[in-house]
Formats: structure tokens, C-alpha cells, sequence
């Protein structure tokens, strides 16, 4: 049965026909979409769906996030504001938790995220003894805000058999104190020693998890995410999807493998072949140039704030790179690499910049964050097609680690997104979630206002002359999105593409625009079928 949305403002990101006030749906698809003076003759047969002269906007489409580790996240304990601001109130919900497994406590780890040393009251990241206080008998891990550094206690520690003699992986690093003791803080690839200890979920488990968390995501306006670290190790992440879908989960989405696992067996690429029509596919290759700002980890130009040798860490070569674009390339999907930092950005666009694109109609390689970009360098990268997926609610968020680990001038000229888009770059924004020193990660309306207002949660502006439209913000999250991630017939409100939209509380296009991560979504459309609604 054809429906038809009328009496509305509807933001298309279609650049050819921006605005219109009514859209007929047939099928999942709209068949026609204009004003409602054009409405066709015979219409009596449609369902007829008042939009109350709501703000309309395409479904969001989060080119870069985690859900996964969003729905795992869910239920483990937030260490930042607005209820944690320092290491005793961080213990104080770890004692509670703590308490709450009574009986079960010797076989649960007790897992917490989000955490920011600069947020919190000591300045200081928690350590192992921190932990060891209130959890002396039970392993506790800790994963910061950036998701590249975790912290332990000394029981966690001893599942995973680490003590002062062990050595550091290359891109990862076991963090001692001055005495020569270990603090319990893992960076980057060292991180893997406490995760090969963590007992692993079932895929039920998981598949509920993401069913359940679907309904969040909804929420927010996101009909289409990707997960870009999805593996195959102890779970198939295409077939943790594929059963999530069974349980409830309704988002399109696109996985990208880890590269550490695909350069070892190319089996899940040969195995589920890209149809970019279905509501599953895999997107591409994932790896790592570099850490985090916020984690000092990033691979930068100049040493951070008040170091003098500090320069991030560099995670890959440009040999590697080649091995992986080469297996990207035989199977016709994207490589996908993190890089934040002067030095790994360029590493990326030096390695690639004679090398031809394999996707026609898409970028091959995709740079993810791409916090500080020299000018040179981008327009390299335009010059053979790299893309860029950039988040803006890092800065929003993440304020004070960028103050104090590379002060003023350097934190301006960071994430230059006007400069990224007059320059013709491809860009797309997103969240990372939950990848950010923020409770609501996943909200993209916190991203929009950051990227309209360049203003943190401090109130604190930042070069404010790389401020982009309310509309170019929401193309970024929409038919942007869609180029880069490449899902098929959605990121636009035109004549055959997917009826996903969603129907905004306030009209984001005529408000106060420090005022749009307050806006609610009051329903979600997927397919032309309401799948949210408050």
C-alpha cells in the first residue's frame, strides 16, 4: 500500500531539490517527493500520514562507530562526567559494582570506559593500585575515553601473565612508573595481552546485545552505521550481525575487518561477497598509522605539550599499507585506515599518492579522523581521491586533553572542516562512539552542533572560521556518509531510494544552533515502516 507524508519541512540532501513538503512511499521507496500543491490525482487508495509541519531529514547514516562496543559499553560502568569527575568517585562505582557480584565475583571481570585524565580532579590517569583498592581480589579493566589506552589491576595483570619483564610489542607500549614498576595502563597494540584474557561473550549474547541496542541507535536517527573493527577470531562479526538480525537489530550496516586478521586469512572476504543492496555487506579493510590526541599517542609533527621527545606512536609501514590496499583492491572493497596526527597522514597519502583508485564509484582508501591535516597534504590526497571521515564531537568532548596536550594554536588547527571541504575534499562526519570522552557517544546531533559551532561542552570556541552550515553539517551526516561508506540508496530523500527519514522535535534548520544537541527525535522511518517513536 502507497503511504503518503504530507504538511511537512523535509531536508532532502539532495542537492538538485533540497526542500519539499510532502513524499509519497510504495514498496520501501519513495516514488515521489514535492511540494504538496503537486501531490498527484488519485492519492485516495495511500495511507495518509500528517507530518504536523515537522523537520524532516534523511536517516543518519554514522560512517564510522563501533556498535558492538556501544552495546557492550551500555552496560558497563562510564568513568566521566557527569556522575564520575575523579579517581575516588571512579572507585566508588567500581566498589558498587564490586558488591553487586557477591557470590560470582572470582569469575567476572568488572569493566568501566570513558574515562579522561585530564577531566578528572588527581590529573592523572588511575593506576593498578587505584583499582587494587577497591577490587583487591577480582580483575578490573578500564578502557579511556579514545579506546587506545586501558588500565588493570595487579589480578588482571597475573591472568595475563605480565610482570616487569615483559617486553613492549612494536606499536604498543606497557607503561612503567620511574621505579621501573608496572602502572597497569597498556597502550595501543599492547592492549592485546589483557584482551586475549577476557573471557569472551557468546555470539547470543552479543547478537542480543546489538538487538537491544538497535532500538538506541533509532533513538538517535540512525538508520545506517558501520563497524569498523569488526573480526573473526573467537566470533565471525558477519555472522554476529547476520543473528542480531534474528533477535531485532534493523540497521543497515557495512563491516570493516581488522587488517591484523585479513593479512592472515582472506577466507571471510572470499566468503560473503559485496552486495552493497543488502542490509549486510563488508565495506573493507581496516589498520591503524597511529593512537589518539587525547592518549598522546598520535603519530604528530612536533613533540606534545611540554615534552620534549613525545611524537605519538607510529602502528604501521607504508609496506604494510601496500599489502593491505593490494588485498583491498582484489576484492573490490575500501581500505580504511586511523591516522590523526601530521606524520601518519602523510605516511598514508605518500604511500598511496601515484597509485590509481580500484572503486569507481567511491573512494579506495579512506583516512578516519584526520585530526590535524597539513594543507599540502590534503590536497594530495583530493588529487587521487582519498576521502576522509572526521569527527567533530572529539573536540567538543575532548577539549581539555587538546589544550593540554597540544595547546592553543595547534588545537585550532585542528579538524579544519571548512578548509576540508572548499578544498573539494570527500568528507564525511561521525561519531567513533564510543570512542570519546562523552556519555551519549552515538547522539549525531552533538556532532552537527559541534561542527556548526566549534564549540565544547566548556563553552569554550575553537577557530571558529572552519564553522560549516546547519545544512552542509547534516549532507556530512547523510549523502556524504552515504558516498564514502557506500550503502546503497539511502543518504537522500529522492525518487528511488529507501524511505529512511526521521521527524525532529524542534527544526533544526530555524533554531538557535547552540541548542541542536537538545533536539529529540519523536519517530524513525525505515523502509517507509515506523520503527521508533516517542
Amino acid at each position: 500500500m502507497k503511504k503518503l507524508f504530507y504538511n511537512g519541512f523535509i531536508y532532502t540532501s539532495n542537492p538538485n531539490q533540497p526542500h519539499a513538503e510532502a513524499m509519497i512511499v510504495e514498496a520501501g521507496k519513495i516514488i515521489w517527493i514535492g511540494n504538496q500543491a503537486e501531490i498527484k490525482e488519485g492519492m485516495s487508495d495511500a495511507e495518509g500520514i500528517d507530518l504536523q509541519g515537522r523537520r524532516v531529514l534523511p536517516g543518519i547514516i554514522d560512517a564510522h562507530m563501533h556498535p558492538v562496543m556501544l552495546a557492550d559499553v551500555d552496560q558497563q560502568i562510564y568513568c566521566g562526567p557527569p556522575k564520575v569527575h575523579s579517581i575516588f568517585e571512579m572507585q566508588g562505582e567500581i566498589q558498587k559494582k564490586y558488591d553487586e557480584l557477591s557470590a560470582q565475583v572470582h569469575n567476572t571481570w568488572i569493566r568501566g570506559w570513558g574515562y579522561d585524565e585530564v577531566k578528572l580532579t588527581e590529573q592523572r590517569s588511575p593506576t593498578r593500585w587505584d583499582l587494587d583498592q577497591v577490587a583487591p581480589d577480582v580483575p578490573v579493566i578500564l578502557t579511556r575515553t579514545c579506546s587506545h589506552i586501558i588500565v588493570v589491576n595487579s589480578v588482571a595483570l597475573q591472568l595475563a601473565g605480565i610482570n616487569e619483564k615483559t617486553v613492549s610489542p612494536t606499536g604498543g607500549e606497557i607503561d612503567v612508573n620511574a621505579k621501573g614498576e608496572l602502572t597497569g595502563i597498556f597502550k595501543e597494540k599492547a592492549r592485546e595481552f589483557i584482551y586475549s584474557v577476557i573471557p569472551e561473550p557468546t555470539i547470543d549474547e552479543q547478537a542480543q546485545r546489538l538487538a537491544t541496542f538497535s532500538e538506541k541507535l533509532f533513538t538517535q536517527g540512525i538508520t545506517s552505521t558501520t563497524e569498523l573493527m569488526a573480526t573473526s577470531l573467537s566470533t565471525n562479526f558477519y555472522d554476529l550481525f547476520m543473528k542480531a538480525y534474528t533477535f531485532g537489530y534493523k540497521q543497515r550496516t557495512v563491516l570493516y575487518y581488522l587488517w591484523e586478521e585479513i593479512s592472515r586469512s582472506e577466507e571471510v572476504l572470499a566468503t560473503h561477497k559485496l552486495n552493497r543492496n543488502s542490509f549486510l555487506h563488508i565495506g573493507g579493510i581496516k589498520l591503524f598509522a597511529d593512537g589518539s590526541i587525547s592518549g598522546k599517542t598520535a603519530w604528530v609533527d612536533s613533540p606534545y605539550k611540554n615534552e620534549r621527545e613525545n611524537i605519538g606512536l607510529s602502528t604501521t609501514t607504508s609496506e604494510e599499507l601496500v599489502d593491505a590496499a593490494k588485498v583491498a583492491k582484489k576484492h573490490d572493497i575500501q581500505l580504511v585506515v586511523h591516522a590523526m596526527g601530521e606524520r601518519a597522514i602523510e605516511q598514508i597519502v605518500d604511500t598511496f599518492h601515484r597509485q590509481h583508485n580500484w572503486i569507481k564509484d567511491a573512494p579506495s582508501i579512506r583516512i578516519e579522523h584526520a585530526a590535524l591535516p597539513k594543507k599540502e597534504t590534503l590536497l594530495k590526497a583530493i588529487e587521487i581521491g582519498i576521502s576522509f571521515v572526521t569527527q567533530p564531537i572529539f573536540l567538543f568532548a575532548e577539549i581539555n586533553s587538546y589544550l593540554t596536550n597540544l595547546g592553543s594554536e595547534r588545537t585550532n588547527q585542528s579538524y579544519p572542516l571548512k578548509t576540508m571541504i572548499q578544498l573539494g575534499a570527500k568528507v564525511a562526519i561521525s561519531s567513533d562512539a564510543p570512542a570519546t570522552s562523552w556519555a551519549d557517544t552515538s547522539n549525531p546531533f552533538i556532532g552537527i552542533k559541534a561542527a556548526v559551532t566549534r564549540t565544547a561542552y566548556t563553552g569554550q570556541t575553537y577557530n571558529l572560521s572552519e564553522c560549516v552550515t546547519v545544512e552542509e553539517a547534516i549532507d556530512l551526516y547523510t549523502r556524504h556518509a552515504q558516498e564514502i561508506a557506500r550503502i546503497a540508496n539511502v543518504g537522500q530523500l529522492k525518487v528511488g531510494y529507501c524511505a529512511d527519514f526521521i521527524i525532529l522535535d524542534r527544526d533544526i534548520l530555524n533554531m538557535d544552533v547552540n541548542e541542536i544537541d537538545q533536539i529529540n527525535v519523536l519517530h524513525t522511518y525505515l523502509d517507509g515502516q515506523l520503527v521508533h517513536s516517542t
